[in-house]
């Protein structure tokens, strides 16, 4: 026990560990926590830019460009490959004759004829709902993945001997895919509008995307909010052979 002149102070008030001083501590502690990971996030950039999306579609653009051109040179070599096989492989006119006929119903060699262009595009940007129906969401302005998937299904039943999507000949392995507002087709990528042609009986083509209920259900987003749609008839049109590659691509277990 100590007296007053060991103590010049006065009594000595112990520092105690309080709720709110906690509180408050733990507060402090993980603010700096946040400041920390965000600088070394950023690493001196602005995260609230949309760079880092610009970016991305700037990469999907230049895959999209390289895969174009991957694709032309595979089919130039694919021509000379299939040149050599033919005159090396010692086969029957007969036999030539039904190897041409597999290769048109496979889509690997140009089709001719009469066709049908169907055109699809998203409302403008300024839309509004006609009289009568309610205000649009965002997913009434935009063509969908079902949209473009009833038109090719229409004319695949109208009896189209052959089917363009864009620039692209669909084969049976063929998938129309949107994500977003962009469609994703054979490793390529597209922006509305987006247009689709078939050869074929145009009378039977054009009753084919008449009687579809898919269409029928999207000719009510025409009228009520002014999405895209025109048909078209064409007396000659060539559609490309499928120049891609034929492998099946799925999913597999990760080990």
């Amino acid at each position: 026990m100590s007296n007053s002149a060991d103590s010049p102070g006065g009594p000595v008030r112990r520092f105690s560990w309080r709720p709110v001083r906690l509180l408050t501590a733990a507060v402090f502690a993980l603010a700096g926590l946040i400041f920390v990971t965000s600088f070394n996030t950023a690493k001196g950039t602005n995260l609230r830019t949309d760079d880092s999306l610009l970016k991305l579609s700037d990469l999907i653009q230049q895959r999209s460009h390289r895969n174009a051109e991957l694709d032309e040179s595979t089919s130039a070599v694919r021509q000379d490959v299939d040149a050599l096989a033919r005159r090396d492989d010692g086969s029957t006119e007969a036999e030539d004759e039904k190897l041409r006929a597999l290769e048109t119903a496979a889509g690997t060699e140009k089709l001719s004829g009469q066709a049908v262009s169907v055109t699809l595009n998203d409302a403008p940007p300024n839309a509004q709902a006609a009289p009568g129906y309610p205000e649009p969401q965002a997913n009434d302005l935009v063509i969908h993945q079902q949209d473009l998937q009833a038109v090719v299904n229409a004319l695949w039943q109208g009896g189209a001997r052959g089917i363009q999507v864009m620039d692209q000949r669909l084969i049976s392995t063929s998938a129309v895919r949107c994500v977003g507002n962009t469609l994703i087709l054979q490793g390529r990528v597209y922006s509305p509008p987006y247009k689709v042609t078939a050869v074929g009986d145009p009378d039977r083509l054009k009753k084919a995307l008449t009687a579809s209920p898919a269409i029928q259900n999207y000719q009510l987003y025409v009228k009520a909010y002014g999405l895209g749609w025109k048909v078209d008839e064409r007396e000659a049109v060539t559609l490309p052979g499928y120049s891609g590659t034929v492998d099946l691509h799925y999913a597999k277990p990760v080990q």
